[in-house]
């Protein structure tokens, strides 16, 4: 992943038919066909019944720089045990990000990247970013090793380690429950995700495809490439396919929900609101 990092699978517990068994359970219902099955899966992702998924489970040892993982902590249904700094002594290994991915900042969003940079620019940039982490790592040392005098020790690492910029490399294990996870997908495979934390929900998203593959074929249709619609929108669409001229204004559309009803659906501009 990205430059050093990696996600790989510990251990994990169930699947595509612990959900199913799960689901079956309350009703008492036997065993049933592969088709079956699968409409259930679809049918407890589409009506939300999340409790099944919980019945299964993954654990995950994933290498990843720090900054990603104080965004990836926010899901904060999952168990994590992490790599300590104050026990160990950190590795060299530090994010560079490629040019091409070197942005500036969005005009449109506080928390997202804008155009790219120039080639050469960006160059520069990455240059920045590889000499001012060799510099901390240096510095990392020097206070772990103490002075040049032998009987002085070194720096506590606990301390130490306070040098070091959010792109030096942390690891952790990770177990969450199959229903979080989707959460944590939907949210992190998003386009406006940060690229860096999108990149690793993709390998994880691979990851599920393979272990349950009814649920995800579910979770793309029904979560990823499905719509939500407020109510507003609803009657927007409810009115557009009975042929009535939809008026934004008097529908209480925002115009973040009428931006997004014309790119999902062509909703032309109502110069009469």
């Amino acid at each position: 992943m990205l430059d050093h990092g990696f996600v790989r699978v510990i251990d994990y517990m169930g699947d595509d038919s612990s959900i199913v068994q799960a689901a079956r359970v309350s009703s008492g219902s036997g065993t049933k066909s592969a088709e079956e099955n699968r409409r259930l899966i679809r049918y407890l992702m589409r009506h939300a019944h999340t409790s099944p998924f919980e019945m299964c489970e993954i654990k995950l040892h994933i290498k990843l720089p720090i900054f990603v993982a104080r965004q990836w902590i926010r899901h904060r249904t999952a168990s994590v045990n992490e790599y300590s700094g104050r026990y160990s002594v950190l590795g060299r290994d530090y994010y560079i990000p490629r040019p091409d991915v070197v942005a500036v900042q969005s005009t449109s969003s506080r928390q997202g990247r804008g155009e790219a940079l120039p080639y050469a620019d960006a160059n520069e940039v990455v240059g920045m970013i590889g000499r001012n982490a060799d510099e901390a790592y240096r510095t990392y040392e020097r206070l772990l090793d103490g002075s040049t005098d032998p009987i002085r020790p070194g720096l506590a690492r606990e301390l130490a380690r306070t040098v070091l910029p959010v792109g030096f490399y942390t690891e952790w294990y990770w177990k969450i429950d199959l229903h979080n996870l989707l959460h944590f997908l939907e949210l992190r495979l998003a386009t406006d995700a940060q690229y860096e934390i999108r990149a690793y929900a993709e390998q994880v998203a691979a990851i599920v495809a393979g272990w349950v593959p009814l649920t995800y074929e579910a979770f793309v249709d029904y979560r990823l490439s499905g719509v939500r619609l407020s109510r507003a929108a609803a009657v927007a669409i409810s009115e557009a396919l009975t042929g009535v001229h939809v008026r934004r204004q008097e529908n209480g559309l925002t115009d973040s929900e009428w931006k997004d009803l014309k790119e999902r659906f062509g909703f032309v501009e109502d110069d009469r609101a």
